[in-house]
């Protein structure tokens, strides 16, 4: 990891669970002390609300059904590049907020479904940590990639996926089952081409395989439970993790390959702080002897 100013990002497509693994890693950051820079990927979203809505509409009577935002068009990875590089660099560089609902709105004194304006990164953080669609994004283009120290992929089987986005948009945004659907199809080239290919340039991905049927998900009434699936690691360079360790840690899992591990869906938090936290702490212990 870069010494003085180091990087991280979870990158997982929408409904894969992302926001709750950004959770164990602010348990991490809180209970060592660290102040992490946190970064959400909806603040690079190119468009608003308004503006996507209305561009998705121009586009569709166009006959482009697959505008998204999990492509490039519907996003500011040039800018999400130069912050990666510049917090690298100098630890500082360029942020803003996208407003999610009333709470932020109120919070930030503007509207839902806006961003904030731009603003520089404040002096002294630890590190950056970004979640979001693109952290390990790489294109003709654009090379996120190259500029995260650490890149973790959040990636259930596709089938949970949907559940969990299925339940998720008609619980928080009251959508109806049809109408996410509809926004799965339309994101699925953008999902094949952008989203994917990420899980490719990941340090360590947690895919979640759930022990039950989910073969429908569109009748699914519930998701299953961490303790109704199986949650497979894998490492893209085994060299150096002590996997004689991590299966003594986390019980009841075993290896199904060289380079990957596999642990009770209930234990995926336990996992994440016994491989994260020291490399955290190695990255925190090389910063201060530089100072």
């Amino acid at each position: 990891m870069s010494i003085k100013h180091p990087v991280i990002a979870i990158t997982g497509s929408s409904g894969a669970g992302t926001t709750s693994v950004t959770r164990f890693f602010r348990n991490i950051f809180r209970r060592e002390k660290i102040n992490a820079e946190i970064i959400e990927g909806d603040s690079f979203h190119r468009y608003d609300r308004a503006a996507m809505k209305a561009r998705m509409a121009e586009l569709t009577a166009t006959g482009d059904n697959h505008f998204s935002h999990f492509g490039p068009e519907a996003n500011l990875l040039g800018e999400l590049e130069d912050l990666f590089r510049e917090y690298g660099e100098t630890g500082g560089g360029k942020r803003r907020y996208y407003i999610h609902d009333e709470e932020e709105a109120k919070r930030y004194g503007a509207e839902s479904g806006t961003f904030t304006e731009w603003q520089d990164i404040p002096e002294g953080s630890d590190l950056l940590f970004y979640e979001g669609l693109h952290g390990a994004v790489k294109t003709e283009k654009f090379d996120v990639a190259s500029h995260v120290d650490l890149r973790i992929g959040v990636v259930p089987i596709i089938n949970l996926e949907w559940i969990q986005k299925i339940h998720r948009d008609k619980a928080q945004r009251g959508y109806s089952t049809e109408a996410v659907m509809d926004t799965i199809l339309r994101r699925m080239p953008d999902y094949i081409n952008y989203i994917c290919p990420q899980f490719s340039q990941t340090h360590v991905n947690f895919q979640r395989v759930p022990t039950v049927d989910t073969s429908n998900p569109l009748i699914a009434e519930d998701i299953p439970s961490p303790d109704e699936s199986f949650v497979v690691i894998r490492f893209a360079d085994p060299r150096g993790i002590d996997f004689a360790y991590l299966l003594s840690m986390l019980h009841d899992s075993f290896m199904s390959r060289p380079n990957i591990i596999v642990c009770p869906g209930g234990k995926m938090g336990l996992a994440m702080q016994i491989i994260f936290t020291p490399l955290i702490m190695q990255a925190m212990d090389k910063k201060r002897h530089r100072r």
